[in-house]
């Protein structure tokens, strides 16, 4: 009996070896950025907004990683500012990336209703037209402001008519680490000058984006059987300028690999059964899971210490 134990005891050791040695799992993530040009637009400078898509847009276009950028056009027209905020979404298609509607407005579905929605999302789109045709592209991509896709199930439907009949594509989200709500914090410690704030705030965001990462990946088992090819959801903020470099540092120590949305979208995954509704958006893993009446649980806590100095510094923006 010592030996049979002893025996089962080595192919442990050997197999956790190996799949030490085998490394990572091949995985696959798009990247999509929202709110451009810039998050917190209205506190910003045309040239500040053009510094930081510089900024990040170089990071992306240097770790040759793909991504869709989503674009509020009413945060375009600032008096005497209109072409340096035009500016910043030129960088983004200069640089080789694609740009989509993220309503004019960033209206949410479930708060203003079907109608009102529908004249948002048109409104959003001449400037994005204009801009997309210069570069010999057609837009095709809409995010969905807050992740609200309807309150109930009739608005939803009708939504997605909506959208297909205007040759939409809606953009999924399957990971989420909530930037947005460091994005206040870091610009209020780094217009302060506090440094060490910023450095637990960076160091904060990496661990958590880490955790949701782990989180998702088990989730997306749980749900569909295998890892899902994923959709991540950023902001155009300082925060990400400043240190997308080391989240996607964190995205290849996990395994992987950078993807457009297009081909992450031919995942057969998108097409699964997806009847969720209701008040709070979130993302396509709980939309699937809670299909299939199976609420997920055990996602990481946000840090409670963010989420105060945020909700100080602003109200709630997604």
């Amino acid at each position: 009996m010592k030996l049979i134990a002893l025996l089962a005891i080595a192919l442990l050791v050997v197999s956790a070896a190996s799949s030490w040695a085998a490394g990572p799992p091949d995985r696959q993530v798009a990247i999509t950025v929202d709110d451009l040009p810039a998050g917190a637009a209205d506190r910003m400078s045309g040239a500040a907004i053009d510094e930081m898509t510089s900024k990040l847009v170089g990071t992306l276009r240097e770790r040759r990683v793909p991504a869709v950028g989503f674009v509020n056009a009413s945060k375009l027209f600032k008096w005497g500012e209109v072409d340096e905020r035009i500016r910043a979404l030129q960088i983004w298609l200069d640089n080789g990336f694609e740009l989509g509607n993220h309503t004019y407005s960033h209206a949410s579905l479930n708060r203003v209703g079907i109608k009102a929605w529908e004249d948002d999302v048109i409104q959003g789109e001449p400037i994005l037209n204009q801009l997309l045709a210069e570069h010999h592209m057609k837009l095709r991509y809409l995010r969905h402001p807050y992740l609200d896709t309807g309150k109930d199930l009739q608005t939803r439907r009708e939504a997605e008519a909506f959208l297909s009949a205007r040759g939409y594509t809606v953009a999924p989200v399957t990971l989420d680490a909530w930037d947005w709500m460091y994005a206040p914090v870091y610009d209020d410690a780094k217009k302060r000058g506090d440094m060490a704030l910023q450095q637990k705030l960076v160091s904060s965001y990496l661990s958590y984006s880490d955790a949701v990462f782990a989180y998702c990946e088990q989730l997306s088992i749980k749900t569909t059987g295998s890892e899902v090819m994923q959709i991540l959801l950023l902001h155009g903020n300082q925060l990400e300028a400043d240190h997308i470099g080391e989240l996607l540092d964190v995205l290849r120590k996990r395994g992987y690999r950078f993807i457009t949305l297009k081909d992450a979208l031919n995942d057969p995954a998108y097409g699964m059964p997806d009847t969720y509704v209701g008040e709070e958006g979130t993302g396509w893993l709980d939309h699937w899971a809670i299909t299939q009446g199976k609420p997920p649980q055990g996602a990481p806590v946000f840090p409670q210490w963010v989420a105060d100095r945020a909700q100080h510094l602003q109200p709630h923006s997604q």
